[in-house]
């Protein structure tokens, strides 16, 4: 098996949603998200495209229901003992095989979680899944219950976040070797990828972001590339990646002289990250941690160029994003602990004057103030 943690940590915890399960009151809990599949087990594919379903009981005994293509994927990359296969057919109906495998399982009656809230279980075939237990079992949404057990980092985990951050900033060491007027964004984008690919790194669970001129306003990967000019700018949000696990950055570079606004921006953005890093302890929610943020924006007259989240919680992530649930947004109450790896990004965009600037980077939270997983400067970066 290719397992990355020791037996106990899995069986740690294992025991903690098992204890969330009796405090539930469920006899059972599906499991679609594959970052709860790969926390809970080891198990790691890509095969959350199609259905596939971790059944967990009460007494933590589970039974992995999937394709055939992922039957040997399991056995070698998790510690799922049970596994059953579903047969791709016209017009296969996977939730009656779950339905029969959970009757098999006694479970005719019971009060059951669902994990809803993810990519791996789609509309189509959540409505399946409803229409064949609607009346087999007690149904309650259980969207929230293994993300809110990763929230928390074990030591192991945080020293995965923390080697991903070493690429995070060996990925940025190799950028600027390229960046200067007249580079290529394929260039630096290629060069990108393969400095945390080549450092024993994985691939992202959602594209690196690169873009300059006036596509340095755009927040997402798109197609096509371009090169720099002698006075340009450009945005760049990338993770390295090691495990699965993330620890995210972004800043936008400028060649040439820098404007008057990109000064302006930068000096809000700045101020702005202090902010939020000073807000990641314990007497803070992450709704307060945006607040901070806001505040600040609207300071320097920007809350029309400032985006509604400066960040989130990261950790193991498949596609199609590195983030976690769990956001700095308004009202949000979760509180911040010790031991939660966040990812604050500081995100103005002027449209006005085609204008970006970009500050992020990942934090450990502690028991005192939080730590920069970044050995780079928050310095504005001019080539």
């Amino acid at each position: 098996m290719a397992l990355h943690f020791e037996p106990e940590e899995y069986a740690a915890r294992r025991d903690r949603l098992k204890l969330k399960m009796d405090e539930e009151k469920l006899d059972a809990i599906l499991l679609f998200a594959q970052e709860s599949m790969y926390w809970l087990t080891g198990y790691d594919s890509f095969g959350f495209g199609f259905f596939q379903c971790l059944i967990v009981k009460s007494d933590g005994s589970m039974v992995l229901l999937t394709r055939a293509a992922d039957l040997r994927q399991a056995r070698h990359t998790s510690n799922i003992d049970n596994i059953i296969q579903w047969t791709d057919r016209d017009n296969a109906n996977p939730a009656v095989d779950l339905r029969n495998l959970l009757s098999e399982l006694d479970l005719l009656g019971s009060r059951i979680g669902i994990e809803y809230q993810t990519h791996g279980l789609t509309g189509s075939n959540a409505r399946k899944l409803d229409d064949q237990l609607q009346s087999f079992a007690k149904i309650i949404d259980a969207s929230s219950f293994v993300d809110q057990l990763r929230l928390l980092k074990s030591p192991a985990e945080i020293g995965f976040i923390k080697k991903a951050a070493e690429l995070s900033d060996e990925v940025l060491d190799r950028a600027l070797e390229l960046i200067q007027a007249g580079a290529s964004e394929a260039d630096i984008l290629a060069a990108m990828i393969s400095a945390n690919i080549a450092a024993n790194g994985d691939f992202p669970a959602n594209d690196y972001s690169i873009g300059s001129g006036k596509d340095a306003l755009l927040c997402r990967y798109k197609a096509g590339r371009r090169k720099l000019n002698k006075n340009d700018q450009l945005t760049l949000e990338w993770s390295g990646v090691y495990r699965h696990y993330h620890a995210p950055m972004m800043r936008t570079v400028l060649t040439g002289k820098p404007s008057k606004r990109h000064l302006e921006l930068y000096e809000a953005a700045s101020e702005a990250l202090a902010v939020v890093e000073k807000s990641l302890n314990a007497t803070s929610s992450f709704g307060d941690v945006f607040e901070s943020y806001a505040k600040v924006m609207e300071a320097h007259d920007l809350t029309r160029h400032r985006m509604n989240v400066c960040g989130y919680s990261v950790g193991a992530r498949f596609a199609p994003t590195w983030m976690e649930p769990q956001m700095f947004n308004a009202g949000n109450p979760e509180r911040i602990q010790p031991d939660m790896t966040l990812c604050a990004n500081i995100i103005i965009m002027d449209s006005d004057t085609e204008t970006a600037m970009t500050l992020g980077q990942t934090y450990l939270t502690t028991n005192a103030e939080a730590v920069s997983l970044t050995r780079h400067s928050t310095e504005l970066i001019v080539k």
